[in-house]
């Protein structure tokens, strides 16, 4: 009887095990279109097939009267886009000897859940060139909170009922096929569930205030680790131009701040990076930089209200090469590059131009108000310049090489002037970004108002191009969609990686599943 109540035990365990491994579960509500199938565990190495069926069906007569899809299993898990949001669909396992149906799994369900705020008669992303070459990659747009395929139709999206809003900057996948955003100044790592897995502590820690004001830029590193954009506020003090230290820091408290005009709480840039736990492993205060630097001593010709670029340096984004062991930190307003060496925190270089006390500031003659700074596979930075310091004009894609000469320390090696469609007023004072792909083209998000996306490669021909865009009502019109920033996806192992990176997630003291 013992035995016999083991066994029983035994294949008890096997079913719940089975039941807990099947994907997607249930009765499971869905944010995507795009799904991974993964059947029990007994079937990871047999030959079977996933039979899809549109609507909530419970017989087998039913089931096969509705069948929209058949994919053939051969590793244990499958993709299967199907057709629509705000639809139930129903699915089974057929197992086969040879070319014969053995056996039919029991019947599953779920159902994809619609966005209503992006329903496609609100929301669209219009493609204005069909990709060939990048047909099969996705984009992931922040100012949408959603994943479109490369027709312009949307296959995923963060559902406002799991907390995230339209406030959503930064959104990629990480290497380890999870996504990283911000959202309401909080730096997240999600499944493609949209369940948090991490969450930064945002506890002061280096600010030595209660919060880290995230924003920007947060990325999941290859070593697990987490890098993020935070601030600090300091207090500074301006002196009148012909004192040699033009801003001070020393000795100065909020109650100065009252009685002295002069004493101004300032934010200052922080790169901070975390471990799983959400230990700070190393950070960096571009206050550190400032005072150290010419910049504290630059006294310009028409007084303090030109000191705003300068104390006010805008850090809006990074990037870790972490084989060279390089950070480089982008300063928006000053349209400076900073290259700190890593883990020690020194400056190695500073690119762009050097401020003098009493000499007007004439740009660096290379970009201005720049974003997205990032290292290309050959070595050379490449950058969105948003022209900022010229009115009027487009935003431009910079290929720059590093050099060893001071006077020039770095090298336009290539250039893409973006464009714009007739009638599109020209306004790009923030956002937009840039990232390279495997041949070297380069994928553009245009950021700010007009928020084009395009793929141009090194001859300057564009591969794919389109734009998001929202339906106004009152001016019965399709406008401009604003992203902040977007990426892509094109490695389809990094698509699988994502879909499923849909495990039940771990309790941590920063985030917990939703």
């Amino acid at each position: 009887m013992n035995k016999f109540l083991s066994a029983l035990f035994a294949l008890l365990m096997i079913i719940g095990n089975v039941s807990a491994q099947v994907r997607p579960k249930e009765g499971g509500m869905l944010n995507y279109r795009l799904i991974g199938f993964s059947p029990f565990i007994g079937m990871q190495h047999g030959n079977y097939a996933i039979q899809i069926a549109s609507g909530d069906i419970t017989s087998d007569t039913a089931f096969k009267n509705n069948i929209i899809k058949t994919v053939v299993c051969k590793t244990g898990r499958a993709i299967a886009e199907v057709p629509s949001f705000g639809s139930w669909y129903t699915w089974r396992v057929v197992t086969f000897k040879g070319h014969a149906i053995k056996s039919f799994s029991k019947l599953y369900h779920f159902q994809v859940v619609p966005a209503s705020d992006l329903d496609t008669s609100l929301v669209r992303v219009r493609i204005m060139k069909q990709a060939e070459k990048y047909k099969d990659a996705y984009v992931l747009l922040d100012g949408n909170r959603a994943m479109y395929d490369m027709e312009g139709k949307l296959v995923w999206y963060l559902p406002k009922s799991k907390g995230y809003d339209s406030n959503v900057r930064d959104l990629k996948v990480s290497p380890e096929g999870t996504l990283t955003l911000l959202s309401n100044n909080n730096a997240l790592e999600i499944n493609y569930n949209g369940e948090l897995l991490w969450k930064g502590p945002d506890d002061g820690k280096v600010s030595g205030a209660g919060k880290e004001q995230y924003h920007h830029e947060f990325t999941r590193l290859s070593n697990g680790h987490y890098m993020v954009l935070g601030s600090e506020n300091v207090l500074v003090k301006t002196a009148p131009s012909t004192n040699k230290n033009f801003i001070t820091f020393a000795g100065l408290d909020a109650e100065m701040m009252k009685k002295d005009s002069t004493v101004n709480q300032v934010s200052f840039g922080t790169v901070i990076e975390y471990d799983v736990q959400g230990n700070v492993v190393w950070s960096w205060k571009a206050s550190e930089y400032f005072k150290r630097s010419e910049l504290a001593k630059y006294a310009p010709e028409n007084g303090e209200n030109a000191l705003g670029p300068v104390l006010h340096m805008h850090e809006n984004a990074f990037f870790f090469d972490e084989k060279e062991k390089v950070v480089y930190v982008s300063f928006k307003n000053i349209s400076r590059i900073v290259k700190v060496k890593y883990p020690e925190g020194t400056v190695l270089n500073e690119y762009g131009e050097q401020y003098k006390p009493g000499v007007p500031v004439e740009g660096n003659g290379l970009y201005c108000n720049q974003h997205a700074c990032k290292r290309s596979a050959v070595g050379c930075l490449f950058l969105f310049n948003n022209n900022g310091c010229n009115p009027g004009a487009l935003p431009k894609i910079k290929k720059l090489a590093e050099t060893m000469n001071k006077e020039e320390p770095l090298k336009k090696i290539w250039e893409y002037t973006c464009t714009v469609e007739r009638g599109v007023p020209v306004q790009f004072h923030t956002g937009g970004n840039v990232s390279e792909l495997p041949d070297q083209s380069l994928f553009v998000c245009m950021g700010s108002e007009y928020s084009k996306l395009f793929i141009v490669n090194k001859d300057k021909e564009i591969l794919w191009s389109a734009l998001p865009e929202k339906w106004n009502k009152d001016k019965e019109a399709w406008l401009p969609l604003p992203q902040y920033r977007a990426s892509i996806i094109q490695d389809p192992a990094q698509i699988e990686k994502l879909i499923f990176s849909t495990e039940v997630p771990v309790d941590n003291k920063h985030g917990e599943a939703n």
